[in-house]
C-alpha cells in the first residue's frame, strides 16, 4: 500500500482489477463451499421474516441474487464500493430477471444512503474484514435496520483446531495465492486475502465489537470445522 493510498482505497482497486475472474476463481478456490455458506445465511434470513435486505459489500451480488430467489417477496438493496464488481453483479441479475428486485449502489459501508430503520435485515458476506473503520460501518448498517431486525455477517475465520489450522494455513497463504495470480494476473489480491483472514478480529472480538456498537443477541455458527463463521446480531 502506498503511504498516501487508504486502505479502503487500495481495496477498492484490488477488487476493480480482479472482477472479471472473481467469481470462477472464488468457487474454484473454494471447492465451491462459499455456495453452501451463503445458502445457510439466505435461510436465517428468510426465516427471520425479512422481506427488505440490505447486501452490503454486495460484490458481483451472488448473495443479493440468492436472497432475492429464495425469499418471496423480497426487495435487496445491493451495495459496493467497486464499481467493476457492481458491473458483473448487473448482468448477472439482468440475465436472472431480477432488476426490478434489486437495486445497486456504488458506495461505502461507512455513508449508506438508505434512510434510518429502513431495512428487515442487513447482510455482509466476506467483506467486514475490508472495511476501512470496522465499527463505523457496523454503526451505520446498525442505523438502516428497523428494531427487531437483524444484521447477518458470514466472515472467514482461523480455525481453532491445531490440525485443520496446519492444513488451512498451508492451503491459504501458499497454494491459494499461487492459484490467483496465475489466473487472475493480480500479484498481491490472493496474498491479501489470508493477511486480511489472520488479522481480522476472532470470533470471541467479533461479536463483542456487535455488542459495542449496540446489537443484542448476538449468536454465532461456526462453519465447515471454523473456517468461516456466521454472526447473527438482533437490534433492539
Amino acid at each position: 500500500m502506498e503511504n498516501n493510498e487508504t486502505k479502503s482505497e487500495m481495496v477498492r482497486d484490488m477488487f476493480n482489477n480482479i472482477a472479471p475472474t472473481y467469481d470462477r476463481l472464488n468457487h474454484i478456490l473454494s471447492l465451491d463451499i462459499d455456495r453452501l455458506w451463503r445458502k445457510r445465511v439466505v435461510r436465517i434470513v428468510r426465516r427471520k421474516g425479512a422481506k427488505r435486505i440490505l447486501d452490503m459489500a454486495t460484490g458481483t451480488g451472488d448473495l443479493a441474487i440468492a436472497l432475492a430467489r429464495k425469499i418471496a417477496g423480497s426487495s435487496i438493496f445491493a451495495a459496493d464500493f467497486s464499481s467493476e464488481m457492481l458491473a458483473i453483479a448487473q448482468q448477472k441479475i439482468e440475465r436472472q430477471g431480477l432488476d426490478e428486485r434489486i437495486t445497486l449502489e456504488e458506495c461505502d459501508a461507512e455513508h449508506i444512503t438508505l434512510p434510518d430503520e429502513s431495512v428487515d435485515a442487513a447482510t455482509v458476506a466476506f467483506g467486514v474484514r475490508n472495511f476501512e473503520n470496522q465499527k463505523e460501518a457496523l454503526i451505520e448498517m446498525k442505523r438502516t435496520i428497523k428494531v427487531g431486525g437483524h444484521l447477518v455477517v458470514l466472515e472467514f475465520s482461523s480455525p481453532k483446531c491445531a490440525l485443520v489450522r496446519y492444513f488451512y494455513r498451508l492451503y491459504s497463504h501458499h497454494i491459494l495465492p499461487a492459484i490467483g495470480r496465475m489466473v487472475s494476473r493480480h500479484n498481491n489480491a490472493y496474498t491479501y486475502l489470508p493477511e486480511s483472514i489472520d488479522g481480522f478480529a476472532s470470533p470471541e472480538e467479533f461479536i463483542a465489537l456487535l455488542h459495542e456498537v449496540g446489537f443484542a443477541k448476538v449468536e454465532r455458527r461456526s462453519q465447515s470445522f471454523g473456517i468461516a463463521q456466521i454472526y447473527i446480531a438482533t437490534k433492539e
